[in-house]
């Protein structure tokens, strides 16, 4: 299969290099999607000196195969369909999956923003942070939201990804970064040796740990 990162922080550690020249430029916030792009995020923000705040994305999964995303919503009321995908699909599953992840966006973001301030990326260079594209949809979302929030630029940094999702995304963000990209993908979670989800608790502490 080629090669495997050990763990999140070391895919951060590769990314970081990819983003050096963005290194303590004032105007550059790093966005982690919650929960499983934060830790790669936190080297990230660490390495380039810069502030660290989480972007909640929901991948609104095929009922029979969760990961495989038709789509994606985040705050704001962005939603991102795979319209090819989703024709394919039961309208009452659609509406079934849309509406169980709007809960728990709602509840992701009452949770991680609580005590924090809104996120504010007008003028800013947002550089989003994800641990793996696989179809792309969160990549998409997560792009319009910071387009709607005032981003100056978007750069999208993700250690490997699909080559139909890179194509599908390079063209809504103004910089990507994927190290390893490749027309047999999978899942992202075959191109770690430790992929472990990640707790709630986690992202709490990497967030509180930014400052």
């Amino acid at each position: 299969m080629g090669k495997v990162y050990r763990d999140r922080a070391v895919a951060g550690e590769e990314l970081a290099d990819r983003l050096a020249h963005l290194a303590g430029q004032p105007d550059v916030i790093v966005l982690g999607l919650v929960r499983g792009g934060v830790p790669v995020a936190a080297v990230v923000a660490d390495r380039l000196r810069a502030p660290l705040d989480v972007l909640v994305i929901r991948k609104l999964g095929v009922p029979w195969a969760p990961e495989f995303a038709f789509g994606a919503i985040g705050p704001g009321g962005v939603r991102v369909v795979d319209e090819r995908t989703a024709s394919g699909l039961d309208p009452a599953d659609v509406d079934e999956v849309t509406r169980r992840e709007s809960t728990e966006l709602e509840r992701r973001e009452q949770h991680y923003r609580g005590g924090r301030p809104p996120l504010d990326l007008n003028g800013r260079t947002a550089v989003i942070v994800d641990d793996g594209l696989a179809t792309g949809a969160s990549a998409r979302a997560a792009a319009e939201v910071a387009r709607r929030l005032g981003a100056r630029r978007i750069v999208l940094a993700v250690p490997v990804g699909a080559v139909d999702a890179r194509n599908r995304v390079d063209a809504v963000v103004d910089e990507l970064v994927c190290p390893l990209c490749t027309p047999e993908f999978g899942a992202v979670s075959m191109f770690y040796a430790d992929f472990h989800e990640v707790s709630d608790g986690e992202v709490t502490a990497l967030l509180d740990r930014s400052g």
